[in-house]
């Protein structure tokens, strides 16, 4: 036998059979349906010592797999005397590469797990290469559990919806096998109903919904997690309701409610606040009937089954500063769900998964649901749903979708979990000084041994959308769920062909190509949204985004004496590459009307700065130009569709930005205000970044030219010697300004704060 090692190869010795030192036969007969390179597995291998057995693995090179599992058989409190031999032969290729995967320590307890024979040599190595692509490492003692998590695109109050969403999440959960299933916060109601969850009609319904559910044979042989609201006394809390079986096992009030930022659920409900025992809620009649069922304990606790525990954590349970999750692993909470109403942020999916991570590197599975797309209300709920283990997410939802819902599945080995804690001192120690958490004893098994024809998740690269891509994807989905259950017809804007409204422009373009794309992909439920929005006939249904735009979006170009052919022309060029329905609109007989108006009214008529006009006047004239397209734009959101002899309406676009509403550099009723502004929440700076990357992805070229033009809003006259510049009038560029709005809303600082913050900082932040 020759040894394959090197200078940093450790005490780990590669048998390499050769004719002088042939593999050693084995007592067993070979039995399997595996085929490895030019190798074949060997189901078992019999040491004469002893007949206690190591669990059989192979290593895969593609991913990190083998990192976990290394640290599972290291951790493993077994004195392993007799092994499964997957026989393999490595080059020094593939040896180099498993040396590099693996640290010298590792090396070196493998080697000595095993035992002195002279039949099988120390050093042997148990790989199994059958595709250096695409290998799984299965341990043979194992506790197996096929987990499923989804994102749904609820609607805010609309039960036959979202029931008709639960159903198909956890019809396909079980199809996959699973045995457990996670649906996202309030899944029935709808995360955004705001004051109707104070009426008890939304808590009846509720409760209609989930005796439906449990009637049936949803629940048979699968654990589902089901956010709901519910009435206790009279306080309304915000639950997960496990079930299984037909039955309620357990009701999860939420003990830490969200209440800042966008969030505002102590308004509408009461946080759990008693965690030493679990109490005996009474099920209302109608379902107590039909489930045969009185009661249910209600709080905080977990459900212990005979093969494992799991428990629920409640979306900002997460991020509190002490978290239920670790109390509950002391108490040997093996899978933790969360459902979760997590709204879209630039730059905040790394947090939420690095929380997860963080919640598991002692040991332990991470279960995460969201709801996903527009609910009714302002926010973009961006899914993301995802199951980690020891600290490495193994399946990971879309951020973005127009998919109704979405299942995440992945299947686990629990010995992982429990390998990890075991060889982690500290956690056993204050396992063993724990404060115990109320338990709900459950009589099934929830968990499957090994067998040859399953394989476990293999831990994922993070998918991370950069900036750009979630400003075109998170408001294009939001604009698609609003327009399909809004009624209207389309989106009308006012296309001015500066940074903002070509924007708002492009990110419709974008919702344009996403739903083409996505009847493309055989979606059936946004094809038939489609053809209504549309009004497609005779079969019809978009196959073309810009044909698809010229239905459903109107762009304006609403000009005066005072704007540039530049502008112009750049509106109508990007209107053509979207595909809009586009109208070029002089204002300025209207204007005149006003000046008009006020002159026979006054005696007076204003005049621009540049023509000897005061201020006063200077901001008169600009306002009353603004405030015209405003008007406009409604009138023609409401008449063109009968102009068209289409029904319904369509919804007006604004475009103004988060730091010109910090600032509050806009005019009061101009294109700001409308039914519906995209960039609201979005900065000058990530917007022009925005703009160059959809010229690019997007396909819309002539928005670097947008991007690269002088901000102007063009309300006052051109002349020789003057242009309007908006840098110009707010006294600062829209760099510092986008500063200013990041030192103001993210850093919370008040005008002290931010002008010694300014100061102090004041190289970095001017790009010295």
């Amino acid at each position: 036998m020759e040894c394959s090692s090197g200078p940093d190869s450790g005490p780990l010795c590669l048998p390499r059979w050769t004719k002088a030192h042939p593999r050693p036969s084995l007592p067993i007969p070979f039995s399997s349906t595996l085929e490895t390179r030019n190798h074949r597995l060997l189901n078992s291998v019999t040491d004469p010592v002893s007949v206690r057995p190591i669990s059989p693995f192979s290593i895969s090179l593609s991913n990190h797999r083998q990192e976990s599992l290394v640290r599972h058989l290291l951790n493993s409190p077994r004195n392993c005397s007799c092994f499964v031999l997957l026989e393999v032969v490595l080059n020094p290729a593939e040896l180099n590469i498993l040396q590099k995967k693996l640290s010298l320590f590792q090396f070196s307890f493998l080697s000595k797990t095993f035992p002195q024979n002279p039949q099988f040599p120390q050093s042997a190595v148990l790989a199994s290469f059958a595709s250096l692509e695409n290998l799984s490492l299965i341990p043979a003692e194992m506790r197996l559990l096929k987990l499923a998590t989804c994102n749904l695109n609820q609607w805010a109050m609309d039960f036959n919806c979202n029931l008709k969403h639960i159903k198909e999440s956890i019809t396909r959960a079980k199809q996959a096998g699973a045995v457990i299933r996670l649906g996202p916060e309030l899944e029935v109601t709808g995360y955004g109903c705001e004051d109707h969850f104070l009426e008890l009609d939304t808590v009846t319904h509720s409760w209609e919904c989930l005796k439906e559910i449990l009637v049936g044979d949803w629940t048979d042989g699968i654990l589902c997690s089901i956010g709901m609201p519910v009435l206790k006394g009279s306080e309304r809390y915000n639950c997960q309701i496990l079930c299984m079986n037909r039955k309620i096992l357990m009701i999860r009030p939420k003990m830490w409610l969200a209440n800042d930022g966008n969030y505002r659920e102590l308004r509408w409900f009461t946080a759990w606040k008693q965690r030493d025992q679990l109490h005996d809620f009474v099920l209302p009649p109608d379902v107590a009937e039909a489930i045969s069922q009185s009661s249910v304990p209600f709080g905080y606790g977990f459900i212990q089954f005979q093969d494992t525990a799991v428990a629920a954590e409640v979306c900002e349970e997460l991020f509190t500063p002490v978290r239920p999750h670790d109390e509950l692993a002391l108490n040997g909470v093996e899978v933790f769900m969360n459902a979760s109403g997590s709204h879209h942020q630039l730059r905040k999916l790394d947090i939420r998964l690095e929380a997860f991570m963080g919640a598991t590197t002692r040991g332990g599975v991470y279960m995460y649901s969201n709801h996903q797309g527009c609910d009714g209300g302002r926010l973009y709920y961006d899914g993301c749903s995802s199951i980690v283990v020891n600290g490495e997410v193994l399946a990971q939802g879309s951020q973005f979708s127009l998919k109704d819902v979405e299942l995440v599945v992945a299947q686990v080995d629990l010995d992982a979990v429990a390998s990890l804690r075991g060889s982690t001192s500290s956690f056993q120690e204050q396992a063993s000084c724990k404060t115990s958490v109320p338990s709900v004893a459950a009589p099934y098994s929830l968990c499957q041994p090994f067998n040859l024809k399953m394989t476990l998740s293999s831990p994922m690269k993070i998918n991370y959308h950069c900036p750009e891509e979630e400003i075109a994807f998170g408001p294009g989905c939001w604009l698609w769920d609003y327009l399909r259950r809004s009624g209207a017809s389309g989106y009308l804007l006012p296309l001015s062909g500066g940074a903002d409204s070509s924007s708002v422009a492009a990110i419709v373009g974008c919702m344009c190509q996403l739903v083409v794309k996505e009847i493309a992909n055989g979606d059936e439920q946004v094809k038939a949204d489609a053809i209504r929005i549309g009004h497609y006939t005779d079969g019809q249904f978009p196959t073309d985004s810009k044909e698809f735009a010229k239905r459903i979006f109107y762009t304006v170009y609403m000009g005066t004496e005072n704007s540039s052919d530049a502008t112009r022309t750049r509106a109508k060029v990007l209107a053509d590459e979207i595909g809009s329905w586009h109208l070029n609109v002089s204002i300025d007989g209207v204007v005149s009307a006003f000046l008009s108006l006020f002159q026979t009214l006054t005696g007076k008529r204003p005049c621009y700065k540049v023509d000897g006009g005061s201020n006063i006047e200077n901001l008169g004239l600009q306002n009353i130009q603004a405030r015209i397209r405003m008007v406009l734009a409604f009138m023609l959101a409401s008449l063109l569709p009968w102009v068209h002899n289409k029904p319904g309406f369509y919804l007006v676009l604004g475009s103004s930005n988060v730091d010109e509403g910090l600032r509050g550099y806009l005019t009061k009723y101009d294109c700001s205000s409308a039914d519906i502004n995209p960039i609201g929440s979005i900065s000058k700076m990530d917007l022009r970044s925005f703009l160059k990357w959809a010229a690019t992805h997007l396909g819309y070229s002539s928005l670097s030219e947008i991007e690269a033009a002088p901000p102007t809003a063009e309300l006052e006259p051109i002349r020789s010697n003057y242009s309007q510049l908006d840098e110009v009038d707010m006294g600062m560029t829209y760099e510092e300004l986008s500063v200013y709005g990041r030192l103001r809303k993210i850093y919370r600082l008040g005008p002290v704060s931010m002008f010694k913050a300014c100061f102090l900082f004041k190289n970095s932040l001017s790009g010295n």
